[in-house]
């Protein structure tokens, strides 16, 4: 399983994780505000935005393997909605390698079930997966949209996460339809008081796609987390905030 790295920056390790249908190229000026301070590692999850999708083992013990392989021994991961639920598994898979962790719009669970209210209906998943199926450039504009509802500068969110896109490459339906596997069949609510390590939980007020009641959760049930509600961001909190973001992920590095 391949997995392409983009580093800037010096200092200590940082990883960040981007979510479903995107690419590395959606870290750009978060990572620009944050390489002054950090060795920044953009990943480029296994078969989106770039490589074959066809000789990926898209198990999540199979790609947090290949994530651990690609970086440093001992970082911070950042991860963003399946990103933020990738890095908390990787952070109760390898403990020793993962110090801190930062969870942007990020859920223990993504679609609701008897015991879970705070995910998207079962109904509207499965209608999405179908769209994945017929028309990937239909399915994939629905989830942007999806992403951008709810903020204060919704269109300028849309259009940094079509441009997002364009610059890093788009993934093919197969990896798509992998990945919403994923959101769908990951459950780590049973995980949470396992992992350990500090956690900063941000979730945007008016995020379309997760409820900020599941950010809450998240942050009530790991050991050692603090969260931090955004007024005014949806989905995609830190496209037109990466200047806040960059600061609150400063200081809680330089607490923890």
């Amino acid at each position: 399983m391949s997995v392409r790295v983009h580093v800037e920056g010096s200092g200590p390790a940082l990883v960040l994780l981007h979510g479903w249908g995107m690419n590395a190229a959606v870290w750009r000026d978060l990572s620009a505000a944050l390489a002054p301070d950090f060795c920044v590692h953009a990943v480029e999850m296994p078969a989106f935005g770039c490589g074959d999708f066809e000789s990926v083992d898209a198990t999540p013990a199979a790609i947090i393997d290949a994530l651990a392989a690609a970086v440093p021994e001992r970082l911070t991961v950042c991860g963003w909605s399946l990103g933020g639920q990738l890095a908390l598994a990787w952070a109760q898979r390898y403990p020793d390698q993962v110090a801190r962790l930062i969870l942007l719009g990020t859920t223990p669970r993504f679609v609701c079930n008897d015991s879970w209210a705070h995910g998207m209906e079962d109904e509207t998943f499965e209608s999405f997966a179908a769209d994945v199926v017929a028309s990937v450039p239909r399915a994939r504009m629905r989830f942007l949209t999806l992403q951008a509802n709810g903020d204060h500068a919704a269109r300028e969110v849309l259009r940094e996460l079509r441009e997002a896109i364009a610059r890093g490459g788009e993934a093919g339906g197969k990896a798509l339809a992998a990945g919403l596997a994923l959101l769908r069949e990951m459950d780590l609510r049973a995980d949470l008081a396992q992992i350990a390590q500090p956690a900063l939980v941000m979730h945007g007020v008016n995020d379309a796609l997760i409820p900020q009641a599941a950010g809450e959760f998240l942050a009530q049930a790991l050991p050692q987390a603090e969260f931090e509600s955004m007024a005014g961001a949806g989905h995609a909190l830190f496209l037109t905030r990466e200047a806040q973001v960059a600061k609150r992920i400063r200081e809680f590095h330089g607490r923890h």
